[in-house]
């Protein structure tokens, strides 16, 4: 809910959305206090809360929808009933932002365009991401993340070793990608509006954030370059891999400079190749790098974590660690910088949720509180729209709403 003294307070937002990016959008809004209003289908809601359910539930918790749905009000409205018109015509006059996912086709059968829509309101902030953006042959073709954002973009073919099938991604990392893209696309429109006094049409594609995500090698293509996925056997560099552990860990180099490898080279205790002919310059050890590989290979495998942390981080060189999920919710420099948002009221034993990658100096995000029900809010979004308690039971009688607290 919203709360005084944030950067968003008052901003009133609309959300008709399934499944993740345009939901997730909504809640980097929420996460500063905008009250956002979600629109779902009164007989079973956004599809996504029952496809994560099956997936990602802990402790009776559908933790990916509340992950997405946060501090949201839900009203249970069928758009294709006769009173949505006057409902949704009187929540557009009356907010800042409408954000959607519906498919071009979609939105013109329910009156949802930015034409229709700006009309009401022409201060509307109009916000709409799809899977492949709003022209060409595909510009109605549903598109997932993992199909739109990285299979399409060149994300999965070069994320893989050259031998190995494309890897698959993990749920939802398209989708918050292409929300704080949308976010920003939000936040210049209402620049504009600051400067003019008018709404705009925003928009941005799964399709378009991941060909971004990939741009430096999409870039390259566009110069005839065939950038392709790298083997152990023949890298584009041995300083820039992953190397297991003694304890099937797994410590990522990262050295991009030249004088990075005689410093790891006496620091891994291999101070008698910094002068080999094999591995002397750069390009002798890209020429040679599956040797190197090899050899680094059995180095780093003789011994656990712990001390290569200690090694690396004494020689200022620069590395990383394959982290699991369990280590990141424990990770210091995580907590430290707030990268996990306090619940409201903790949940199924959980006292935090993942925070929106945003940060504005001197506010501090709402505690999350928690996704709402189908229809939780119906009555009283209704009512602040002006609708009487007898038009109010009409509509519900009809099914053309939803009141979640019956």
């Amino acid at each position: 809910m919203p709360a005084p003294d944030n950067v968003f307070t008052g901003l009133k937002v609309v959300e008709i959305s399934s499944f993740i990016a345009a939901s997730a959008t909504g809640t980097i809004l929420s996460d500063f206090g905008a009250d956002v209003i979600k629109i779902e289908p009164p007989q079973g809601g956004d599809p996504y809360r029952a496809a994560a359910a099956t997936q990602y539930t802990s402790a009776g918790i559908n933790y990916a929808w509340q992950l997405n749905n946060r501090n949201k009000r839900s009203l249970g409205l069928d758009l294709k009933s006769k009173p949505a018109k006057d409902v949704l015509r009187r929540l557009v006059e009356c907010a800042d932002v409408l954000i959607t996912n519906c498919p071009p086709k979609v939105k013109a059968n329910l009156g949802l365009t930015y034409e229709i829509l700006s009309a009401a309101n022409p201060r509307l902030i109009y916000a709409d991401v799809t899977g492949y953006g709003a022209d060409g042959p595909e510009a109605d073709k549903p598109g997932f993340d993992v199909v739109a954002y990285w299979g399409r973009s060149g994300l999965m073919d070069y994320t893989r070793d050259t031998n190995s099938p494309p890897a698959y991604s993990i749920p939802g990392l398209g989708d918050h990608t292409t929300a704080t893209t949308l976010f920003s696309a939000i936040v210049t429109g209402l620049y504009l509006r600051e400067r003019t006094g008018r709404g705009s049409h925003v928009t941005t594609s799964l399709l378009a954030a991941g060909v971004w995500s990939a741009a430096d090698w999409v870039e390259g293509a566009l110069y005839g370059a065939a950038p392709r996925p790298q083997s152990r056997k023949a890298p584009i560099t041995p300083l820039w891999l992953p190397y297991r552990t003694s304890d099937d860990r797994w410590v990522l180099l990262a050295l991009a400079q030249d004088k990075d490898w005689p410093i790891l080279a006496n620091t891994v205790g291999l101070s008698h190749l910094i002068e080999d002919a094999r591995f002397a310059t750069l390009r002798e050890r890209v020429v040679n790098g599956g040797q190197l590989v090899e050899i680094l290979d059995q180095v780093f495998a003789a011994q656990p974590l712990a001390h290569w942390r200690q090694v690396l981080d004494e020689a200022r060189l620069t590395y990383g660690i394959v982290q699991t999920p369990a280590d990141v919710v424990r990770d210091p420099q995580v907590i430290a910088n707030e990268i996990l948002l306090p619940l409201a009221e903790p949940l199924a034993g959980a006292s935090h949720t993942v925070a929106s990658p945003i940060q504005v100096a001197g506010f501090t995000k709402m505690p999350a509180g928690r996704a709402p029900d189908i229809g939780e809010h119906s009555v009283s979004v209704l009512a602040e729209l002006g609708f009487s308690n007898e038009e109010i039971r009409t509509m519900e009688s009809e099914k053309a709403i939803r009141d979640g607290q019956r």
